[in-house]
């Protein structure tokens, strides 16, 4: 039942994320006067919101208690393809609130970590505690049917239901029952913005009312375009232009008014009538409606500490620091995921080693840490230079290699490889070995190959 309610808010959050907005704000005339005319349009911020942050989401490795790499998680993490899944549940919490990892065994054989949406899973906590799971369940569709694990510490249920029967918990059937190796609920929420009391917000919450007055000035911008963007004509002092009506012989039976549009057509409009004149009504000045609309966009910027630069796409003569300095707030609330989520995933990877049976490096992962890619996103000459100063206080050469963006914990371990065999060619005297074989020069005209 508190699946069921949540359900619904969360499909007005991915609705809102995927452009399928309702248009308010508007009055019951306009509504009338314009029908459906803007059904489907969106001037989507919601999307741009969360994006901004997900981006700079990027796990790169984990590391024990000991500040050594656990590789062990790292191929586990890499063999669930969970480098590529997790920025979706971060999407996912982001937009709704929250998302989920379920840590298992289903062969009992390999581990799997897969992840799950806010509407098909679900934990609660023991009652006094903010961490010690107590239950979790997930629910998923299989043909005509719909299935449930409801895990509990010691043990892990199983139920079946057929779609077409909705309501009560009564109308589920158990169909197995296993015990719980793992000795924990195995469902671990990442959570957006938790609190301490009340729950995770979604990161487009506060997006929503401005965006829907957006979508409604545009309505009214295109309203006044189509009727008062271009300046209108007056003819004052003359009566309207008629022409005769003639039957089949030809004789005059009387006038009709000429349709104006065949004035607009034909550039011509003669004035007979003596004093008449012409008149001009200016166009609508539809500037009003774009400030408006910019300042709303402004005010998105300012609430969700996201850069200008991402929402206005203006970037004319900005230095490197000046940009620097208006991607601090975004950097700050990513930096504040990261320590949120990365909580939750030193979780997620103690439970994969439990799985495994390796005790020992859970309790390590207890006290570990998740090594995430740097927030803030700086060109190559920035982190050359940043990285040479570092070099010069004696940085070792692994924690330099490390801090270059979208380097992989193997890649480095292959090039801690490369040096260990450059040192080992020049004690070993074999120089040139580093250069690689002498290349042939070409031979001069005139001479012979020796045999």
């Amino acid at each position: 039942m508190k699946l069921g309610r949540r359900r619904k808010r969360i499909k007005t959050f991915s609705d809102y994320y995927n452009g399928e907005h309702v248009l308010k704000f508007a009055s019951p005339e306009f509504k009338g006067q314009s029908g459906d005319l803007f059904e489907g349009f969106a001037d989507n911020w919601t999307q741009v919101v969360p994006d901004a942050v997900v981006e700079r989401l990027v796990p790169m490795a984990f590391r024990l208690e000991d500040g050594s790499l656990d590789e062990q998680a790292w191929k586990s993490w890499r063999r669930n393809e969970c480098d590529i899944e997790v920025s979706l549940a971060f999407l996912e919490a982001l937009i709704t609130g929250r998302s989920y990892v379920l840590v298992w065994k289903p062969n009992g054989v390999d581990t799997e970590i897969t992840f799950q949406d806010a509407s098909s899973a679900i934990v609660e906590f023991k009652p006094g505690t903010r961490r010690e799971r107590a239950v979790g369940m997930t629910v998923w569709a299989d043909g005509s049917k719909e299935k449930a694990a409801l895990f509990f510490p010691d043990v892990v249920y199983w139920f079946a239901r057929d779609k077409s029967q909705t309501g009560s918990a009564a109308e589920w059937q158990q169909t197995d029952e296993k015990e719980n190796p793992l000795k924990i609920v195995p469902l671990v929420p990442l959570e957006n913005r938790s609190r301490l009391h009340g729950k995770p917000i979604s990161e487009i919450a506060n997006v929503i009312p401005l965006q829907d007055g957006v979508n409604t000035l545009w309505a009214h911008l295109f309203t006044a375009s189509d009727q008062l963007a271009l300046p209108a004509r007056a003819i004052l002092g003359m009566d309207r232009p008629t022409r005769e009506i003639l039957d089949a012989d030809g004789e005059v039976i009387g006038e009709e008014d000429l349709p104006i549009d065949r004035f607009r057509s034909d550039r011509l409009l003669w004035l007979e009538r003596e004093g008449a004149q012409i008149a001009e009504f200016s166009a609508a000045d539809l500037t009003n409606y774009t400030n408006v609309i910019a300042v709303a966009v402004r005010h998105i910027a300012a609430q969700t500490r996201t850069p200008p630069s991402y929402l206005t796409g203006e970037m004319v003569n900005i230095s490197a620091d000046a940009l620097i300095a208006s991607e601090a707030g975004l950097v700050s609330k990513t930096q504040e995921r990261q320590r949120f989520f990365g909580a939750a995933l030193r979780e997620v990877m103690r439970l994969e080693a439990l799985a495994s049976g390796d005790a020992a490096r859970a309790e390590k992962l207890r006290l570990g840490s998740v090594v995430w890619r740097d927030a803030q996103f700086r060109s190559e000459a920035q982190y050359a230079d940043a990285l040479t100063k570092y070099k010069a206080i004696n940085v070792p050469d692994e924690a330099l290699w490390e801090r270059i963006p979208g380097v992989q914990p193997d890649e480095v371990e292959r090039w801690k490889s490369m040096r260990t065999d450059q040192a080992a060619a020049i004690v070993g005297g074999n120089i040139a070995g580093l250069f690689g074989p002498k290349p042939e020069e070409p031979m001069e005209e005139g001479s012979v190959e020796p045999q």
